[in-house]
């Protein structure tokens, strides 16, 4: 009879599972998707600071830090519970799988056309002496896996398209999630309208490459519909306030977008578009696709239609080759573009990529200097576009986080404000007057 029991007891226990996401918000979207099948397969989710059974830990690779994060996580979780079954899944788990099987503690390694499939690889959650891989080489991953996420009862993050067809010299992400291909149209607005019927009252969008949205949509290369068509889809989707295009790169960043979002229900006067180097030398070593041109009139179509747009802009400091001549052309072109913010990241060698063989390697205490000067410059930027929008009124969607006795929030351009705690604001949509900036950069608000 005892021994009964203590098996029911056993049946009956739930076996839980924690998350942890490393790098961008198309990994978030992924473990969320990811998360729902451990749902449905009965486990029981816990915080990734408690004790768990199985810990899912979603790498990332495009930083070296993002890379030593990892084994340090690990080491996190094992001292929470030394038994814990431990699987690594994302990108770096694509380009390194042997690197992090043999980091110890690890059990599972799923590349790019397994990490979907996690759960069925759990049967046995016994810890292994070496760790387990499953991966395929990046050429043969051509299927497409829809996501999005809604556990932050705010905003959601909904992916739209995966992979890249671009050379970028300096980027692993071609290696680490293959071809571009998309999710069908359908799909994407049935994931939104699932969003929507979550009280979500904001939608972000996310992908590799999101203006190549439409390539690889059935199976073919053809583009069987544009980002444009994506955007206007979406706009018509009933129950979601704001739609925010989260990063799209500047070459296919068209006028018919940005006059449509100017115009539309619910995409949001908020652009990031990446830049990278404002010098024609460095963008063309890096073979991204513009020159410095074309991105000064993306800024200026932007502006044209939307005067209070937020634009948000990524910069590489310290690519091989880049001179102090060549970084103060991306210097001063950053100081004459009408921009919100920067978004600084120090060049980082990546293994099996062409920049890594360049010759004129920038030192790593220049690189930093670089980086320390953008990111003042990034501090002035948003200080100014938040000063423009003083005295404006604009819509605020609260947060949910007690953050020291205030709540915060975004305006539709992504100013960031705060007032005193009220948890009757949170995930709701308020009417503001933006009145002054505070001593921590917050814009304090009239309501």
């Amino acid at each position: 009879m005892e021994s009964l029991i203590t098996n029911k007891a056993v049946k009956a226990k739930k076996t839980t599972v924690a998350f942890h996401t490393l790098g961008c918000k198309l990994n978030f979207s992924e473990t969320a998707s990811i998360a729902r099948d451990f749902s449905e397969e009965h486990y029981s989710r816990v915080p990734f600071e408690s004790s768990a059974d199985v810990y899912v830990i979603n790498t990332c690779s495009v930083t070296e830090n993002a890379d030593k994060r990892f084994k340090t996580l690990v080491a996190k979780v094992l001292r929470q519970n030394p038994e814990a079954f431990v699987a690594a899944i994302g990108c770096y788990a694509q380009l390194q799988p042997e690197a992090l099987a043999d980091v110890a503690g690890v059990d599972l390694v799923l590349g790019a056309s397994e990490k979907f499939k996690l759960t069925q690889y759990l049967s046995d959650l016994t810890k292994k002496e070496t760790g387990i891989v499953h991966s395929c080489e990046i050429d043969t991953v051509i299927q497409y896996t829809s996501s999005f996420s809604t556990s932050d009862r705010t905003r959601a993050f909904l992916k739209v398209q995966d992979g890249c067809d671009y050379k970028c010299t300096y980027c692993t992400i071609p290696l680490a999630r293959g071809i571009s291909r998309s999710d069908s149209l359908e799909n994407v607005i049935a994931n939104a309208k699932k969003i929507a019927s979550e009280d979500i009252k904001e939608i972000v969008l996310t992908g590799v490459n999101i203006g190549d949205f439409g390539k690889g949509e059935f199976g073919t290369k053809k583009h069987q519909h544009t980002f444009l068509d994506l955007v206007k889809a979406l706009d018509e989707v009933q129950g979601i306030n704001r739609i925010r295009i989260s990063s799209i790169e500047p070459n296919l960043l068209k006028d018919e977008t940005i006059s449509f979002v100017s115009q539309s229900n619910s995409f949001v006067p908020h652009f990031h578009v990446p830049l990278q180097s404002g010098s024609d030398i460095i963008l063309k070593r890096m073979r991204r696709r513009y020159l410095s041109r074309l991105y000064d009139d993306r800024v200026k179509a932007i502006k044209s239609f939307m005067p209070n747009a937020c634009i948000g802009v990524d910069v590489i400091v310290g690519f091989p080759g880049e001179t102090d001549e060549e970084f103060l052309k991306t210097y001063k072109f950053l100081v004459d573009l009408d921009i919100s913010y920067l978004h600084v990241f120090s060049y980082s060698k990546r293994p099996n990529t062409e920049a890594s063989e360049m010759n004129e390697v920038v030192p790593q205490h220049i690189r930093s200097k670089r980086s320390k000067m953008l990111r003042g410059l990034s501090i002035k930027k948003r200080h100014n576009f938040y000063e423009s929008q003083l005295g404006s009124e604009r819509l605020v969607l609260f947060e949910r986080e007690n953050k020291k006795g205030y709540i915060t929030g975004f305006t539709d351009n992504y100013v960031r404000v705060r007032t005193p705690w009220n948890p009757s604001l949170i995930n709701s949509l308020n009417k503001v007057v933006l009145k002054y900036i505070d001593d921590e950069g917050f814009v304090r608000i009239g309501l």
